[in-house]
């Protein structure tokens, strides 16, 4: 699914109609039912609310609006509330706030969420935020509703005791549109103009990978993406049925990816080591004859799905000191990516869109064997659409005479 709202709707729309179900079935007397029951995933509270966490992520990521990130599938005034509880219950009260209003705007008689209960976490959001007189205002229209409503009385009178000793007063309406890093900044598309320039100055042509005789008749169309480090595009290595066939035999076999740390919310992808096949054997030699390098002591090829949301947060491949590190990375791009879903590198500025059947080289420890500290990387969360790659990681041992050494 491409759409994060509607994968959200979805998950809240199964849950609900197979729970109704289940309360039928329950009631049938054949006993084949309940097996089916006692099998059965039902979405559970905590996938739903993990699912509505996940969009608020990308809104603070991308600083996204509910009108921007609802252009394609909107959301009810019940879906929104519960939107709105997730990020009031993660402290995140200015997104809680704007997704009360927005389900203040789409209330109708067949909701089941109140204006009341809307009224009343937009004036505690308000507050907990810092903005007293949005507080105080929506705090009087619920009064208004309940004129013999205490509690109301009280916290309005609170608010407007508070607000003549507070001396900021934050704009709960407008997001902050400013970008807390380069990482962030690149995913955003604020590329700085004076990449672009040294960009436009780089070259394309056409690579025989240092005159290796399979690809003297079938050369590979190579693009420097970047200097320094040196970062290579290769276009259309790789065909739609190979492709194919690598997301096909991986899917069964999918799992959390993971880091040094096991499984983080650093890396949000599931992914799969291949075992060598006819297809794999041909990549892995395609791989060999693009970068010169050997494959004796390479990695399987990990095949990655970043999913709505899937992200890999800033890292590097290779580690400072290691043994046969990772000495360089060859990404391949099985899918494009609507929105989002960027590599980017952000100590030089550098944001690679996916491109379907093309892949990028670079190498990530310096001819002395330290580590480049500008390969530092990172996979920009998919906004819309979904993303698969596969990765080969290259080590150290088998490159001696191919990437010789230096003290340099």
């Amino acid at each position: 699914m491409r759409d994060p709202v509607a994968a959200y709707k979805l998950l809240r729309r199964v849950r609900v109609e197979w729970l109704t179900i289940v309360g039928s079935t329950k009631l049938s007397l054949y006993e084949v039912y309940q097996t089916v029951l006692d099998y059965s995933k039902i979405p559970q509270p905590e996938d739903v609310d993990n699912a509505a966490s996940e969009l608020i992520r990308l809104q603070e990521f991308y600083k996204l609006y509910p009108h921007n990130i609802t252009r394609e599938t909107s959301l009810s005034a019940d879906e929104a509330y519960h939107m709105g509880l997730v990020a009031y219950n993660e402290k995140k009260f200015q997104h809680a706030f704007l997704w009360f209003l927005y389900g203040l705007d789409r209330l109708t008689e067949n909701s089941i969420t109140s204006k009341k209960k809307l009224l009343h976490f937009l004036s505690y959001s308000a507050y907990n935020f810092g903005s007293l007189p949005v507080a105080i205002y929506f705090s009087q229209l619920l009064l208004n509703l309940d004129p013999t409503n205490d509690e109301v009385k009280v916290e309005l009178s609170l608010y407007k005791h508070l607000r003549f000793k507070r001396n900021s007063n934050p704009d709960i309406f407008t997001l902050n549109t400013k970008s807390n890093n380069s990482y962030e900044a690149l995913c955003r598309g604020e590329v700085d103009e004076r990449t672009s320039k040294r960009q436009r100055a780089l070259s394309c042509r056409y690579s025989t990978g240092g005159g290796n005789p399979r690809l003297m008749y079938a050369p590979v169309k190579e693009e420097v993406e970047w200097d320094e480090p040196r970062i290579i595009r290769y276009h259309d290595i790789i065909s739609d049925k190979e492709m194919e066939i690598l997301k096909n035999i991986s899917r069964p076999q999918l799992s959390r990816s993971e880091t040094v740390q096991g499984v983080t919310n650093i890396r949000t992808s599931q992914s799969v080591f291949l075992e060598e096949d006819n297809t794999v054997a041909r990549i892995n030699q395609n791989i060999a004859d693009i970068t010169g390098l050997s494959m004796e002591s390479a990695e399987n090829l990990h095949v990655q799905n970043y999913g709505i949301g899937g992200r890999y947060e800033p890292h590097f491949d290779a580690w400072d000191g290691s043994t046969n590190g990772r000495i360089a990375t060859f990404l391949i791009y099985m899918s494009d990516v609507e929105i989002g879903g960027a590599t980017v590198f952000p100590k030089v500025g550098v944001a690679l869109k996916p491109k379907k059947g093309s892949a990028v080289f670079w190498y990530n420890l310096h001819k002395n064997g330290s580590l480049d500290l500008d390969t530092e990387h990172a996979g920009c969360p998919v906004l819309v659409g979904n993303k698969w790659v596969a990765n080969k990681w290259i080590h150290e041992f088998g490159q001696e005479f191919r990437r010789p050494c230096s003290w340099e």
